[in-house]
């Protein structure tokens, strides 16, 4: 690849991690702004609540048919609209009368910032070969990073400047969605820009997934790929569940990590303080995490990359909880952020493999339908452990957790490409 290709993609990298940053401040800032819409509008927390699971179902559900569009037609008109729902979710919320209107602004929002997401994460899959673990995690780690930057700023005008605040991010969020629409675009197969070919091909049965003949005659539309495969045909292999499965693990206990942080230290008898630098750790370790192990699997390999973080995910949370149980706080922190470190990588490593397995040119669609596990994993970082919490104690709770994010390294070292036909849906050969 000549350089001017070369400088290209890694501009398509950075505008990708731009929209993914954008696409994630509607994530990680809630918790910012919640008090203050509770403030301004009535309602109780399980009301609030609300408003940000409604966000997850949308963020996560849209995935799989933005994702199937942008393989078919390209990514620019998807961003398009993209920017301009994210947009209108942040107006929305800033001058929400009633509780229903901030709900359907927010889950207006959540669909944007999904579309932006399925765009986002499999740009490198469709640019890269070498290096794709890298320009992967680089776009994945902005998702949280830029949101981290933005709260303490966020935090400050609130209170003093809701509704002028939350219409700055309006435009923040809509103009880098339309900047990236006019830019980012996928390679032509044709042209010798595309990634290396899928290690599967289609089987017989998957003309249906193919429908090459329905692609857009657009500029930035993917040329059609014999070798990728969509979403139904991916299903029918074991690789496809062992996938899902460990996502809703990684999803249920990260968002369990992620949104119990505070009630977790302090319950386990440490300080405040403690509480306060755990989030913040938190928040630090699962971008470097994403970066640093993304980019080592392009070395290592993604199913050993993967496999030994989860695990070292599962043993470092198992360690917060035994060191917290007794009153070690700084061993607690360390172990808490090792295991933030150690479980993101996935969110890097995932796309990639997806893409290798069933073919890059159908990577969104594919990549998308295995997302669809945050919706479960969501309901175990919830409801699940609120209850386990309830039931047991905290210190039970996160064991449980430990022991389930092991399970799923332990699954992802059985990850092996899919073999011919296997695609197809016949019966895999003995591995």
């Amino acid at each position: 690849m000549n350089n001017q290709r070369s400088t290209r993609r890694w501009v398509f990298v950075a505008l990708g991690a731009a929209v993914m940053g954008a696409a994630g401040t509607y994530q990680f800032i809630w918790s910012s702004l919640s008090a203050a819409v509770g403030t301004r509008i009535p309602a109780s927390q399980a009301a609030l609540g609300t408003v940000f699971t409604l966000f997850v179902v949308t963020q996560t559900l849209v995935q799989l048919p933005a994702g199937s569009i942008r393989d078919r037609y390209g990514p620019r008109k998807l961003l398009a609209v993209s920017g301009i729902l994210m947009f209108a979710g942040y107006v929305g919320l800033a001058v929400a009368p009633i509780l229903p209107v901030a709900f359907a602004s927010y889950a207006i929002g959540g669909l944007g910032a999904g579309i932006a997401y399925t765009v986002a994460i499999n740009t490198p899959v469709k640019w890269f070969d070498e290096y794709r673990g890298l320009a992967t995690g680089i776009v994945s780690m902005a998702y949280g990073g830029v949101s981290f930057v933005l709260i303490p700023l966020v935090r400050g005008a609130i209170d003093a400047a809701f509704t002028r605040t939350l219409l700055v991010m309006a435009v923040a969020v809509g103009v880098v969605g339309l900047l990236a629409a006019g830019v980012l675009r996928d390679p032509r197969r044709e042209t010798g820009e595309s990634t290396s070919s899928a290690s599967t091909e289609q089987g017989p049965d998957s003309s249906s997934d193919a429908d090459s003949d329905t692609r857009g005659d657009t500029d930035d539309a993917p040329a059609p790929s014999t070798e990728a495969v969509g979403w139904r045909t991916a299903a029918r292999t074991w690789q496809f569940w062992v996938f899902y499965g460990v996502m809703v693990v990684v999803n249920g206990v990260g968002l369990m990590l992620i949104g119990q942080s505070v009630g977790f230290t302090t319950g386990l008898g440490l300080s405040p303080a403690t509480a306060t630098t755990v989030a913040s750790v938190i928040a630090l370790a699962d971008g470097g995490g994403i970066l640093v192990l993304g980019g080592l699997s392009d070395r290592f390999g993604g199913e050993r990359t993967a496999g030994t973080s989860l695990v070292l995910c599962g043993l470092s949370l198992a360690g917060a909880v035994a060191s917290g149980v007794r009153g070690y706080g700084t061993l607690f922190v360390v172990l808490v952020g090792a295991a933030a470190f150690f479980r993101s990588p996935v969110f890097a490593i995932f796309p990639s493999l997806v893409g290798h397995y069933y073919g890059e040119a159908r990577s969104s669609e594919n990549y998308a339908a295995i997302y669809t596990a945050k919706v479960p994993g969501g309901v175990f970082g919830g409801t699940v452990t609120g209850a386990m919490i309830a039931l047991l104690d905290w210190s039970t709770a996160f064991y449980v957790g430990a022991v389930l994010v092991v399970g799923a390294g332990v699954g992802t070292f059985a990850l092996r490409p899919v073999r011919t036909g296997a695609a197809a849906g016949e019966s895999p050969p003995s591995q």
